[in-house]
């Protein structure tokens, strides 16, 4: 199963994996083996001892400790983050940012670990996530993991920061952005925030908060609005990679990098189909 070509994973990924962890004997070819073992584990969800090793290596052949050990420390080191941003800042070109999508998404996470709550409504522990995507759906940026029992505007101005943030590493401008969120964003506190930053909340109403939904002068385009569907897509292609679908990973920094990959690859195979047409 190839959920990534050789050469994208060769020019896109390996450069920005951190060379301390190559040493002598961890040639290219070997590097790009052990990749491919993580890509698989992100696409099936399959366990880590669970990894056909035999089948990705073609001379030293690692046991799935080694591909752990080496996932794990690119996580540590920032490897994967790293990757995203790069790939990010060098391909702009194609992404859509006539607007961006803001949303969360609770994922069961049965193992328990860091940042897990209960969440009444799924009935089941879980972890929160913010994302942001182009006008496209492709996944931009998500921010730190939150325990499920808090609702999308808990801790908003650290999260939003930290989505921002990303997006200025990657060299993408926030002045002049379109933002889109639904109800569940209304806040006097995220406005402000996009204010701040040169970007025009395009929030939906919540019935709740009655001083937004009063005020004559509070942005809101039904038109532009009705571009945030592409996130529930977005999402819904995330959960195509069955590791993301249930979260087994304890350490929310290893979560973390897991969705960044897959934003990775989603990415460059979008950039593939552009390419070819």
């Amino acid at each position: 199963m190839e959920i990534l070509s050789k050469d994208k994973i060769e020019h896109y990924i390996l450069p920005n994996l951190s060379v301390g962890l190559r040493g002598k004997e961890c040639e290219t070819g070997l590097l790009l083996e052990i990749v491919s073992a993580i890509l698989y584990r992100l696409k099936t969800g399959c366990q880590w001892r669970q990894l056909p090793v035999k089948q990705f290596f073609s001379n030293k052949i690692l046991t799935w400790q080694g591909v752990y050990y080496h996932f794990n420390e690119w996580v540590k080191d920032g490897s994967w983050t790293k990757v995203w941003l790069e790939i990010l800042k060098t391909n702009r070109q194609y992404l859509d940012m006539s607007s961006v999508q803001l949303d969360g998404s609770h994922t069961p996470a049965k193992r328990g670990g860091e940042e897990v709550g209960y969440q009444g409504r799924k009935a089941s522990k879980t972890t929160n996530l913010l994302f942001l995507a182009d006008n496209k759906g492709q996944m931009l940026a998500c921010a730190n993991p939150q325990e499920g029992q808090h609702n999308d505007l808990f801790n908003i101005k650290e999260l939003f920061n930290e989505l921002c943030e990303i997006l200025i590493k990657a060299g993408i401008n926030l002045n002049g952005l379109f933002l889109n969120a639904d109800a569940g964003f209304d806040s006097q506190e995220l406005r402000e925030l996009c204010y701040q930053k040169g970007i025009f909340a395009n929030i939906d109403f919540n019935p709740r908060n009655n001083a937004n939904q009063n005020d004559n002068y509070v942005y809101f385009d039904e038109e532009l609005y009705k571009r945030r569907t592409v996130i529930e897509q977005a999402n819904a292609w995330l959960d195509s990679f069955k590791v993301l679908l249930i979260r087994y990973e304890t350490k929310a920094i290893n979560w973390v990098a897991f969705n960044f990959i897959a934003f990775a690859v989603c990415f460059l195979r979008k950039i593939n189909l552009n390419t070819k047409s």
